[in-house]
């Protein structure tokens, strides 16, 4: 049984185009703004929806998404609640992929056969869990998997050819290639080397490779779009977010459209590129 993940990436390629990701950090700026942003999403043109786990410690992301972490967890975002969150977004849509993105330990706290239980009950399709090498797969990937979770990996400009079979081993749902050495929010600096990337994951895997880490507009977007199969968005949303707040942080009534336009653009970045659909 294939699940909303693999359906939406064959839908886009059906369509012949690539998929646009979009990340958003789950409670941020508060647990009823968050939702209504999540919401939005699908009909200003995300096909798959990334929702950040907060976490006091996100080593790997830069200063916005670290903000929109620490802003969470103020408002009182959890674990628990962001399911939560997942659970309120399936009562109105049962067909967008839900990935939850972020660190283990919130995971390992909750207790892992716990967590997957109330993921998958709440309508979850996918992991990212950043700190979680090939290694330790028995810990939390093989679980996953063994749920009906896909387990999505990441792969960096220095995951060579020696490394990248372990890393795709029980890789599934797509490969996240992160376009750049460093932190969430950087810029990308060659588009030819991302194309390239791109083509040397793809003879390792038949699974669909998004790219991510720099894409803040809709050139961005479209130049993407031509070498993967799909484009993440993070930083420029939740930038958005916070751009839309009030001196105290809190949501305006400009917040959920600030970040809808945006993705309405980025959408059409990616609809602009024609790709071979698929067979």
């Amino acid at each position: 049984m294939s699940t909303r993940i693999q359906q939406r990436y064959a839908a886009c390629a059906g369509e012949g185009r690539a998929a646009l990701v979009t990340f958003i950090m789950a409670g941020d700026p508060d647990p009823v703004a968050s939702l209504a942003i999540v919401k939005a999403l699908p009909a200003a043109g995300a096909d798959i929806i990334e929702l950040g786990m907060p976490f006091s410690d996100p080593m790997a992301d830069g200063p916005a998404i670290q903000l929109a972490g620490q802003r969470a967890l103020a408002s009182g975002m959890s674990l628990h609640r962001t399911l939560q969150l997942v659970r309120d977004f399936r009562t109105g849509d049962d067909a967008t992929p839900i990935i939850l993105m972020g660190y283990y330990n919130p995971i390992y706290i909750y207790g892992v056969d716990a967590f997957l239980k109330d993921a998958v009950e709440a309508g979850v399709d996918g992991l990212i869990v950043v700190d979680l090498p090939p290694e330790m797969d028995d810990e939390l990937c093989l679980p996953a998997l063994a749920a009906g979770v896909n387990f999505i990996r990441l792969a960096t400009p220095t995951t060579d050819d020696k490394r990248l079979p372990t890393v795709l081993k029980n890789t599934s749902g797509f490969v996240y290639y992160v376009s750049l050495t460093g932190i969430t929010g950087m810029a990308i600096a060659n588009y030819d080397a991302v194309g390239e990337a791109v083509a040397r994951i793809k003879r390792h895997t038949d699974l669909p490779v998004a790219v991510g880490f720099g894409v803040k507009t809709p050139e961005n977007a479209a130049a993407i779009a031509r070498a993967a199969d799909g484009v993440v968005v993070g930083t420029a949303l939740i930038d958005a977010v916070r751009a839309s707040l009030d001196s105290d942080n809190r949501a305006t009534e400009t917040t959920v459209s600030a970040v809808s336009t945006l993705v309405k653009a980025l959408s059409a970045g990616v609809r602009s590129v024609k790709r071979m659909a698929a067979e």
